[in-house]
C-alpha cells in the first residue's frame, strides 16, 4: 500500500522499515503490521536523567572556554529555531533543538557524551514532539535557550547549569502532561 501511495518500489520501503525497527522506533506486530514504539515511564525517567547529567556536565566544561564564535553559532541555531516556529515546522524545529544541545557538548570537547546523546536522539525526538504539543511551548524553549546563552556569555557556569536543569525539567513535565491528557 505504501509503495503504491508513494509510487516507488517495495525495496526502499522495506529498507526504511528495517532501519526504523533497528533504531527502535517501530515495533512489528505479527500478522498485523507495525506501530510506533511507545516509550515507557521508566525509559522517560532514564532519558531525562541521562540528558540532565550529560548536558549539565557539558555546560560546566564549556563555560570557562567558550569563544565568541561558538556563542555566535549557538545564537544562529536559536535564530533558525525561531524561523521554523514561525513557519510552523515542528520537525525542523526539533532537529535544530537537538543540534543546539549536541553543539554545546561538541564545543565542550565532550565527544563521548555527545555520542551518547546522539544515540538517544531518536527516543528524545519522540519525546520532543510530545513536549511541544503544549500551546506556546516552542516559544518557551527559544526563551530558555536564550537564557542559557546569556549565562554562557556571562561565563556563569552555575546559572547555565541551573537554567539547563530547569529547561529539561519543564520538558519532562510537558511530556508527562501530554501523556496524562492522551
Amino acid at each position: 500500500m505504501l509503495s503504491e501511495t508513494l509510487e516507488i518500489s517495495r525495496t526502499p520501503i522495506r529498507e526504511a522499515v528495517a532501519d526504523l525497527i533497528k533504531e527502535g522506533l517501530l515495533v512489528q506486530i505479527p500478522r498485523k503490521g507495525f506501530h510506533v514504539r511507545e516509550i515507557t515511564e521508566s525509559e522517560k525517567e532514564q532519558i531525562m536523567f541521562l540528558r540532565l547529567s550529560i548536558e549539565t556536565e557539558g555546560l560546566k566544561k564549556l563555560v570557562p572556554n567558550i569563544t565568541k564564535e561558538q556563542l555566535q553559532s549557538l545564537r544562529k541555531i536559536v535564530s533558525e529555531q525561531e524561523q521554523e516556529m514561525l513557519h510552523n515546522d515542528p520537525v525542523t524545529y526539533i532537529e535544530l533543538d537537538q543540534i543546539f544541545h549536541r553543539q554545546i557538548l561538541s564545543f565542550a570537547n565532550q565527544n563521548l557524551l555527545e555520542q551518547i546523546l546522539q544515540e538517544m536522539y531518536n527516543l528524545t525526538r519522540l519525546l520532543g514532539h510530545h513536549a511541544l504539543m503544549k500551546e506556546g511551548r516552542m516559544a518557551e524553549v527559544i526563551q530558555e535557550h536564550k537564557q542559557i546563552l546569556h549565562a554562557l556569555e556571562n561565563n556563569d557556569s552555575s546559572k547555565a547549569v541551573q537554567l539547563m536543569e530547569r529547561h529539561l525539567e519543564i520538558t519532562k513535565s510537558n511530556v508527562n502532561t501530554e501523556k496524562d491528557n492522551s
